[in-house]
């Protein structure tokens, strides 16, 4: 006997020992390492003295590392374990000469160790197994856990389940509540690797127990099915054979889940078809489903029944995310017709704004070349500033409903009293003509009297053409304008004049204030008026900052704060320069001025043309006021035309 390799899946000493006594030994040849296995059994290599050397020791420790046992047999004299076999790769060891119940205790002693060590060997193989199946969970929840987008998460949550249980194909099913209030379940993905040029058609099931995905749902417990063609008969699903008739493919084995959400109610059901041997073969054939096709397992059920735990719950959360989203988007839509309410002049400009500045956004992501070219905005800074400009002047509902909505230089009330004033000195002024013309007559009769009366007419001709100058002037000069205008002359020469009041005391024909008013260079409001006008940024800051804004909105605050500031820093509230006024602001405040100066719904300035808008704009980049490149992409790109 030179050596001899028994291994046995359940070994029994009795059939063991009568082999052992009678030398009934099988010779065989020396073998490489990867043939040496222990073949998932306990395996015993009894090695003698003379066959050590045809073993290299590597060959040796793989075959005890994979669970195996080694009983070496001494050389006639030797007493020792051999110098050349390391004493942790032997079981036993046998001196010469040997005898076969010594042989027999030694090959037990073996068959125990190897025992031992195959059944550790399967323990941590099961472990490591449990432990890859765990972080592979953990990875896909925390995928789906991130997954905001309905559709995109349904398609993760059935890609994801196909690929750990290496199914051709799966379908997925929701609950939802019809208008009458019966439940039913939406089809409404599917997926197929044999068969990816199959359409995909959305329709709806009751949830009874007819069908597969419905009996699931009624239920709340899995199906674990190996052939859905040969179904038994006293079940109460059936399955549709339509897909596999009309696109020539062939349901076999299937897996149905229920998805239960953390009250432990189903809200939909995740079916998988065909689970194979090879996950990138493809089933074109009856044979290759033969061949290919094996039944869910026990541990892909509980696989699975995890998976559509953890997606349950991140539907549940996408959908909750949905709805926060539509309520946010309500009270956005209800901040805005607040705000136009209160200034119904404005009315769209806020709209229009977000529209220009998400636009230009757009414009910016997109670019190739330019300063701006590596910026890229994600869907959620998006939207992020779509909420900034539609929210950008909600301040306003801080401001005075007089000063917010004036029109004019003076106040409605002023330019009525400037009326009756003009009118209160015009009829003075003709009482006084006629009074002085019967004096006239009383005194001297009718003599000189057609002299007297021409002098008295062109007199009272030259008061009348001056108080009607003062009102036109009053109307000229109490419209407001864009561009800074100072021709007051004409305006401060007739304030001068004055008039008699009831009491008799000469008053001017305007106050101070009314000439301060009238006197504004720019727009209608006078510096303190234009302080509080300012003063809704701050208001618009303040009350977003209030909300507590998701980390994906956090920024709309700020980004709606700065969209008056300036670049030159001649901007407001803060006058800060350059760098410290983010980009979408930037983008903003070029649709925002774009939007006032083109608006035809602003009382107190007519609409400018768009190229006179541009024009006005061009004189502000020149300035440094605004961003140049921003400018050249707004006007390259025509985004001003979104809202035409």
């Amino acid at each position: 006997m030179r050596y001899l390799l028994l291994h046995t899946s359940a070994w029994d000493p009795a059939s063991v020992g009568p082999a052992l006594e009678r030398a009934q030994i099988e010779a065989r040849q020396a073998r490489l390492p990867r043939d040496l296995a222990v073949d998932e059994r306990p395996s015993v290599f009894v090695l003698d003295a003379e066959s050590r050397s045809a073993f290299p020791l590597d060959v040796l420790r793989a075959f005890v590392d994979a669970g195996g046992a080694i009983v070496a047999l001494g050389r006639n004299g030797e007493a020792d374990l051999p110098a050349d076999m390391p004493a942790e790769l032997l079981s036993g060891f046998v001196r010469q000469p040997v005898g076969a119940r010594q042989l027999l205790v030694a090959v037990r002693a073996g068959y125990r160790e190897a025992a031992a060590r195959m059944e550790t060997a399967r323990a941590r193989a099961e472990a490591a197994s449990r432990s890859r199946e765990i972080g592979e969970l953990t990875r896909i929840g925390v995928a789906l856990g991130t997954e905001r987008d309905v559709k995109s998460l349904l398609d993760l949550i059935l890609t994801q389940a196909r690929r750990i249980t290496s199914s051709d194909a799966g379908s997925l099913y929701l609950v939802e509540t019809s208008e009458q209030g019966q439940k039913r379940l939406r089809f409404r993905l599917a997926q197929t690797y044999s068969k990816p040029e199959a359409p995909f058609i959305e329709f709806t099931i009751p949830v009874d127990r007819s069908s597969l995905a419905g009996y699931a749902a009624v239920t709340g417990e899995p199906l674990v099915i190996d052939d859905a063609y040969f179904l038994p008969p006293d079940v109460e699903y059936s399955i549709n054979r339509s897909f596999d008739e009309r696109y020539g493919y062939r349901t076999k084995s299937m897996l149905v889940i229920p998805m239960k959400d953390h009250k432990e109610d189903v809200i939909g059901v995740l079916q998988l078809i065909n689970r194979k041997r090879n996950p990138e073969a493809v089933l074109a054939t009856p044979a290759d489903v033969e061949g290919q096709v094996v039944p869910y397992s026990k541990r892909t059920v509980e696989l699975v029944t995890a998976l559509a735990g953890q997606a349950a719950v991140a539907i549940e959360n996408s959908r909750l995310y949905e709805e926060i989203e539509r309520l946010f988007e309500g009270f956005v839509k209800a901040a805005v017709h607040a705000i136009e309410q209160r200034d119904p002049t404005t009315f769209g400009h806020s709209g229009r704004v977000a529209n220009m500045t998400v636009g230009l956004a757009v414009v910016v992501d997109r670019a190739g070349d330019g300063a701006y070219q590596g910026v890229r905005f994600t869907r959620e800074q998006i939207r992020e500033l779509r909420y900034a400009g539609l929210l950008h002047d909600f301040g306003k509902v801080g401001v005075r409903e007089q000063v917010l909505v004036k029109a004019k230089k003076l106040y409605p009330l002023q330019l009525e009293l400037i009326r009756q004033r003009h009118d209160f000195v015009r009829r003075t002024a003709e009482r006084e003509f006629w009074r002085r013309r019967a004096e006239f007559l009383e005194a001297h009769g009718r003599q000189g009297y057609e002299e007297f009366l021409t002098t008295l007419a062109a007199e009272h001709a030259r008061e009348v053409e001056t108080l009607d100058r003062f009102l036109d002037a009053v109307l000229r000069a109490n419209e407001p304008t864009v561009l800074p205008a100072e021709r007051f002359e004409e305006l401060l020469a007739l304030a001068r004049c004055t008039y008699q009041d009831l009491s008799g005391d000469q008053r001017p024909y305007l106050s101070d204030d009314e000439m301060r008013y009238l006197t504004i260079p720019k727009g209608s409001l006078d510096e303190t008026e234009r302080l509080e006008i300012e003063s809704h940024v701050t208001h618009t800051y303040r009350f977003l900052q209030q909300i507590p804004w998701t980390r994906e909105l956090q920024h709309v605050p700020m980004i709606a704060y700065g969209h008056h500031e300036k670049l030159d820093g001649g901007g407001y509230p803060r006058r800060v320069t350059g760098e410290a006024i983010p980009i979408q602001t930037r983008m903003m405040t070029i649709s925002d001025i774009y939007d006032a100066l083109t608006a035809a719904d602003r009382p107190y300035k007519a609409a400018v043309a768009p190229a006179r808008a541009l024009d006005i704009m061009v004189d502000e980049v020149r300035a440094g006021q605004l961003d140049q490149e921003l400018f050249r992409l707004f006007v390259d790109a025509k985004v001003f035309e979104a809202n035409t």
